[in-house]
């Protein structure tokens, strides 16, 4: 691990978002999932709820894979426990849903503890995920198409929230706590060694500023 790859970890780290979030609500396409996941993690996103799908997931080998690696991924088994989990951080959820209460979402508030949720292309949002909305947003739309691809439509939405942050300074100073950075920055630079210890149940031995461990490891 060379000393510039390290300092792009904890560059990286040092820009993460703890209070925003992206839910992505039974997104069936693997390939849409995987775009998501790389949009959040291109704006800060830490960790991405994704409620699985009734049918599943196919298999995908698409080039958005390996951004799974840097974003968290919480799998749900319904929608309860995907809401309850940003609910219990303070979190307002926002919807993308078209509705009568719907606004532009450029008229939220994104440095708020915020969750986006995303529903599938062809079923939309839950009626569940709608009725516990703290807001229903829309992307205004000029042409024919009537939709946008739900990937699209979240990063368009996740960049108004990234600059309404940076306009705040909230990507000037490292929000994760202390812990979360160094777990997740072990895991980075030591990802089979972390498998290893989360499997056997062992705490993650501490590492240098060179992110070497500091004593010999024995499992």
């Amino acid at each position: 691990m060379t000393p510039a790859r390290i300092a792009k970890f904890k560059q990286v780290l040092d820009h993460r978002q703890p209070d925003l979030t992206l839910i992505a609500d039974q997104v069936n396409k693997p390939q849409n999932l995987s775009a998501l996941i790389r949009t959040a993690d291109a704006v800060g996103i830490h960790r991405v709820h994704a409620v699985v799908p009734r049918e599943g997931y196919r298999d995908y080998r698409g080039t958005a894979r390996g951004s799974g690696q840097w974003v968290e991924v919480v799998s749900h088994p319904d929608n309860h426990s995907a809401l309850d989990a940003v609910g219990a951080q303070g979190m307002q959820l926002v919807v993308a849903h078209w509705s009568e209460r719907a606004v532009d979402y450029r008229q939220i508030d994104y440095t708020r503890p915020t969750a986006l949720l995303m529903g599938a292309e062809m079923q939309g949002v839950s009626e569940q995920a709608a009725r516990r909305a703290d807001h229903h947003v829309l992307v205004p739309m000029m042409g024919m198409v009537g939709s946008l691809n739900v990937s699209v439509a979240a990063g368009i939405i996740l960049a108004e929230a990234r600059q309404q942050r940076a306009d705040a300074g909230l990507y000037d100073h490292c929000r994760l706590d202390a812990a979360e950075y160094r777990r997740t920055l072990f895991r980075w630079i030591h990802p089979q060694l972390a498998d290893y210890c989360v499997r056997k149940g062992i705490d993650f031995p501490p590492l240098d500023d060179a992110g070497e461990l500091v004593e010999p490891f024995v499992g």
